[in-house]
């Protein structure tokens, strides 16, 4: 899995190859679902140090460049064709959207279907839900009921720690 200092390195060297370095920045998120973002405001670029801990060194590597295409192409690009264009040109051989391991560990909300499957939240559900693989709408037969789990300091560390191992 990723080490952070050597993230940083690559980091680095994209910003310093594709972006100006006096202008542009990068550092660690606490995102426990999103694996970069590229913050146009703050001309920031950032990764999840939680997720960093799931993904091989390739895998950062093209969040890396996923990112710097996206600062390259503009805040109005999105993910739309000169992203796209740009994206390729660097290198980036990913999709628009990451697909990988999210940090269900630190979700404080914990659903479950009467079926038995789990599902995970990082933000309180707001509405009542059906389980996604017993039915693509929404059934009563499959609702999900949740309850909240307290996150601690120590489950926080020892999810950040993976990362420095």
């Amino acid at each position: 899995m990723a080490d952070l200092a050597r993230v940083r390195v690559w980091a680095d060297a994209l910003i310093a190859l594709h972006l100006d370095p006096s202008v542009w920045s990068f550092g660690f998120d606490n995102a426990k679902k999103r694996a970069g973002l590229c913050n146009f405001t703050d001309h920031r670029i950032t990764v999840s140090r939680y997720l960093a801990a799931r993904y091989d060194d390739d895998e950062v590597h093209q969040i890396l460049l996923h990112e710097v295409a996206h600062a390259l192409a503009g805040a109005s690009a999105g993910h739309g064709s000169t992203w796209k264009r740009i994206a390729e040109e660097i290198g980036y051989a990913g999709a628009r959207l990451h697909s990988g391991q999210t940090a269900d560990e630190l979700a404080p909300w914990v659903g479950s279907c009467p079926a038995g499957h789990t599902v995970y939240r990082h933000r309180r559900p707001s509405r009542r839900s059906s389980c996604a693989v017993c039915s693509r709408s929404f059934d009563l037969r499959f609702e999900i009921l949740w309850h909240r789990r307290e996150i601690t300091p120590a489950m926080r560390r020892s999810a950040a720690a993976s990362v420095a191992s």
